[in-house]
């Protein structure tokens, strides 16, 4: 009887144990699950818990510039630069001697290469803006690019047909390399649109003539001929106009 009581004792803390075990167990299974929530360890798929703070957030980049925003901003800067050129060039001219004069035609040259620059970041974001078309045109003209200034003369007034600075201004660039024909067509159109600018073209074709009986720089001089008497037809022809006007 009493070996049979110890055994029934012993059977039954074992079961006890067993009991505790178990539910201890359960308890820990239970935690591994609250520590995961809706996504196992993360919660919403992403490790560590709980949902996104806004210190989790991913930071916006910049907004970049808008294109016309920075085209006039460096259309109004390349318009400074270019004024700056423009006084050194009138400064050159008038130098008293030929240290200034250097001096101030590296200066009107470093002047116009930073214009170029500004006004040719304006038509990189707004490629209409023939204003700024029409001023790389000039610079490039005032640097002797006469065929750069040719085509950007084009762009130009493609997009402002009427510009007639722009035609007069062409016009000089194709005189420079010799394309008579252009020059002529662009006199007669400015000749009826605009006298003053007719003039201003006139005198730099007369200026062509002179430096071309000197040099005639692989014209044949039967089209210098021709040239030249047709100048003075229309030189003719503008005096009569201006007197009855």
């Amino acid at each position: 009887m009493r070996g049979t009581l110890i055994n029934c004792v012993v059977t039954a803390i074992a079961a006890a144990a067993l009991a505790s075990q178990v539910a201890l167990a359960g308890g820990q299974m239970g935690g591994m699950g609250g520590q995961g929530g809706m996504g196992g360890q993360g919660g919403m798929g992403r490790p560590g818990g709980g949902m996104n703070t806004p210190g989790d957030e991913i930071p916006s980049t910049p907004a970049e510039p808008k294109p016309d925003a920075a085209a006039k901003k460096a259309f109004t800067a390349g318009m400074k630069s270019l004024n700056k050129a423009k006084e050194f060039e009138l400064a050159a001219a008038n130098a008293p001697n030929e240290d200034k004069k250097n001096a101030a035609l590296t200066k009107k040259n470093d002047y116009y290469g930073r214009a170029l620059d500004q006004f040719t970041e304006a038509v990189a974001n707004r490629g209409d803006m023939y204003e700024a078309w029409n001023n790389v045109g000039y610079i490039h003209l005032r640097l002797g690019a006469y065929n750069e200034a040719v085509d950007d003369y084009n762009h130009t007034l493609k997009l402002k047909p009427d510009l007639l600075e722009a035609i007069c201004h062409r016009a000089e660039a194709n005189l420079a390399v010799d394309r008579l024909d252009d020059t002529q067509a662009a006199y007669m159109d400015l000749f009826n649109h605009d006298r003053a600018l007719a003039d201003e073209l006139m005198v730099a074709m007369q200026a062509w003539l002179v430096d071309h009986r000197t040099n005639a720089n692989g014209m044949r001089t039967a089209d210098i001929d021709a040239f030249d008497k047709w100048l003075q037809e229309r030189e003719g022809i503008a005096k009569q106009t201006a007197s009855a006007q």
